[in-house]
């Protein structure tokens, strides 16, 4: 990123930060359409009912959950490898 100028940085940056976004919003949307699917069943109401808001809760709960554990673990697992020179330093 030193061999670019002041200009080519900030777009480079800017892109960067677009295609975050949109990955964030990709993984957002599967957990919307994941747990809407698993835990809304009863259309005969316009609000959800409390097993659903529940099950709902748990379900983004458990995915909060676990997309926290993958990141501890990747971290875990680059220090590891940076550690014990696997990785080239920066």
């Amino acid at each position: 990123m030193e061999r670019l100028n002041a200009a080519e940085q900030r777009q480079l940056a800017a892109r960067m930060e677009n295609r975050q976004m949109k990955e964030f919003m990709a993984m957002y949307s599967k957990l919307v359409q994941r747990c809407f699917d698993d835990c809304v069943n009863d259309f005969t109401t316009k609000s959800l009912i409390n097993r659903e808001e529940s099950c709902l809760m748990r379900c983004v709960d458990k995915h909060m959950k676990g997309s926290a554990r993958l990141s501890e673990r990747f971290q875990e697992q680059n220090a590891a490898m940076m550690q014990s020179g696997q990785l080239p330093g920066r």
